[in-house]
């Protein structure tokens, strides 16, 4: 390998005809161009690589673990308004539905806005949108990519026309798109990554060169820049050296009185079995149907209110295996048991305190556990789950089933819906768990009458028998919040509280919701009974905001609203539990101390 690589001749710049400009974008990843966690460009912004570089100097492998991301901002204005080249040397070791080399765009719903090089499971491709029209084209190409070997991948639009080079050699054309190209109003220039405002899915497999010209190459100039470094393209795969491992160890979710979910994942795809039995012998076995990186399978026929065992063993194509150790599950009892289960909201980007929190939880051995949403900084962020939320949280989710709510941080990503197995279409839902039936909102979406989830809730609270109403969205009702809802430090106006959910708050007076649990704040706060916007001593519906999982503490404002009861600036964790007619709460601290508690008989609404 050493003597292949100093035969290579590496250009400067793509060339165009008989003429070399030089790039507004150049990278060359060499390790010695890296700098304190910093790749240095060769023109135009630094990139952020971490240290994640392997053995290899004259090249960034990417272990599908971090996108690429430039040091400062860059903006559509400072990229090419109509004529655009952008050219790599890249090693894809595997395809996936969604792959990104190098890109500045917004694919979300009917907002597709920029371009991309990339690829997807089996091809290269580019995607664009212009003036002419108003959606983005993908163009694939027909060259299959080998996993692990390397291709000189090139894309070219000149406002009439969008084509992709493989290999020196014209791969796809289209003529959809005309006119200049639409750039969204914010993104990120992202390298080795699939990344938009909602997604960042890193690429797996290795970097030599990325360029981006204000100018169009011709067929000539392509062909002929292939040619020079044609020596990479004639050499074997490679194997990326990955190492097999859980992206998410085995967790539980949607506990059945006959029945328990058991999810996880791998970073590579993989297939398995999931065993289970009444000792840790774990002697039945379920097999995962389909190779995949994520496996969601469900354990049926148990009897209610039973303890039982489980592991799981998971094999990858190389015949590597990942055995989970052996843990415990408790079915969900009949309606007329008593119920105890945890709440911890906004754990976001702070595993040690996270992780503090699921012990204390797990030691007082709760049913379940409640996430009001921010499970993560940033959801589209994969390391913020792989390496932040589910190694904190797996002492406790690993043993008793997981129910969240997406939070705003979560921005909708594809890696909350991938990982979770709930009921569709995920973002709300309902579950039933003793005497008590939860109603699961996104509150970052509409929540006013007429909307989507206004309906579903009222239909739902309308048909429900269950003994406990509960209710379960990110956003508070009530909060004593300083400056979330209007700074009170600098005036004293506030709408103490988020009005998309308050408008729903009409329907828990309605229609008899006990309680309301919240995060976003980060803090603690429990309120008095509320009903129709007042305090009463009775009969009301019960709001706490438990933002205290991890995230940066926030404090209440200097005024006391009517509704507050208690507030208090520190990370915590709570218990609820429920006896019949009987209500206890306890909240405590990072040091597992009760700070706060309530017990009530409640009267019958």
């Amino acid at each position: 390998m050493k003597c292949v690589l100093a035969c290579l001749c590496l250009l400067p710049a793509l060339v165009f005809g008989h003429d070399a400009p030089n790039p507004l974008v150049h990278w060359d990843f060499q390790q010695k161009f890296v700098k304190g966690g910093v790749l240095q460009a060769q023109k135009g912004p630094d990139l952020k690589v971490g240290e994640v570089w392997g053995k290899q100097k004259w090249a960034f492998l990417s272990r599908g673990e971090e996108s690429l991301l430039t040091v400062k901002e860059v903006k559509g204005a400072d990229l090419p308004p109509k004529d655009l080249t952008v050219s790599a040397w890249v090693s894809v070791h595997q395809g996936v539905p969604y792959g990104g080399i190098v890109g500045f765009f917004q694919d979300n719903g009917s907002d597709e806005q920029g371009w991309l090089l990339g690829y997807n499971q089996k091809h290269f491709l580019v995607a664009l949108r212009s003036k002419g029209n108003d959606r983005m084209t993908y163009l694939a190409g027909k060259t299959a990519f080998v996993p692990g070997k390397y291709y000189h991948v090139c894309a070219t639009y000149n406002g009439t026309s969008l084509k992709l080079y493989v290999n020196g050699k014209l791969d796809a054309e289209s003529a959809e798109q005309k006119g200049a190209i639409v750039y969204p109003g914010a993104a990120k220039l992202a390298v080795g990554g699939y990344v938009d405002a909602n997604e960042n899915f890193p690429m797996t497999g290795s970097l030599k060169e990325v360029l981006i010209y204000d100018l169009v190459a011709t067929a000539e100039g392509v062909a002929h820049d292939f040619e020079h470094n044609k020596v990479l393209a004639d050499q074997e795969p490679a194997k990326l050296a990955i190492n097999f491992e859980f992206e998410a160890k085995p967790f539980l979710q949607m506990a059945g009185t006959d029945s328990m979910g058991v999810n996880w994942a791998t970073n590579l795809e993989s297939d398995g079995q999931l065993f289970w039995g009444e000792n840790s012998k774990c002697e039945n076995a379920l097999p995962v149907s389909q190779k995949s990186k994520t496996h969601q399978l469900r354990i049926t026929g148990l009897q209610p209110d039973t303890q039982y065992f489980y592991r799981t063993t998971t094999t990858d194509s190389e015949g590597r295996k990942l055995e989970s150790e052996v843990r415990t599950f408790e079915t969900a009892p009949m309606a007329d048991s008593p119920i105890a289960f945890a709440v911890i909201s906004d754990t976001q980007g702070n595993p040690r305190v996270a992780s503090k929190m699921a012990n204390f939880a797990w030691a007082q051995r709760p049913d379940f556990l409640v996430i009001p949403g921010d499970l993560t900084s940033t959801g589209t962020e994969l390391t913020h789950w792989t390496k932040q939320f589910f190694p904190s949280m797996e002492v406790l989710i690993s043993r008793v089933p997981m129910y969240p709510v997406l939070g705003n941080h979560e921005r909708n990503a594809d890696y909350y819906y991938d990982y979770m197995n709930l009921p569709d279409p995920e973002y709300y839902y309902t579950f039933t768990y003793g005497p008590a039936q939860f109603f699961m909102v996104d509150s970052n979406k509409k929540c006013g009458p007429g909307s989507e989830q206004y309906l579903w809730l009222e239909k739902q609270l309308k048909a429900s028998k269950a003994e406990w109403k509960i209710v379960v969205h990110h956003h508070p009702v009530y909060s004593s919040d300083a400056n979330d809802y209007g700074n009170l430090w600098e005036q004293n106006k506030s709408s103490r509280g988020d009005r998309n959910v308050r408008a729903m708050s009409k329907l828990y007076d309605l229609h008899g919701v006990d309680l309301v649990f919240n995060g976003h704040i980060h803090s603690y706060e429990r309120t008095w009974q509320v009903k129709n916007g007042k305090v009463v001593s009775r009969g009301g519906v019960q709001y706490f905001v438990t933002g205290g999982g991890g995230g940066p503490l926030e404090e209440a404002g200097p005024s006391r609203p009517p509704f507050q009861n208690t507030v208090k600036h520190g990370h915590h964790y709570a218990m609820v539990r429920i006896n019949g007619d009987v209500f206890e709460w306890q909240a405590y601290d990072l040091e597992g101390k009760l700070f706060d508690s309530l017990r009530y008989r409640r009267e019958r609404k």
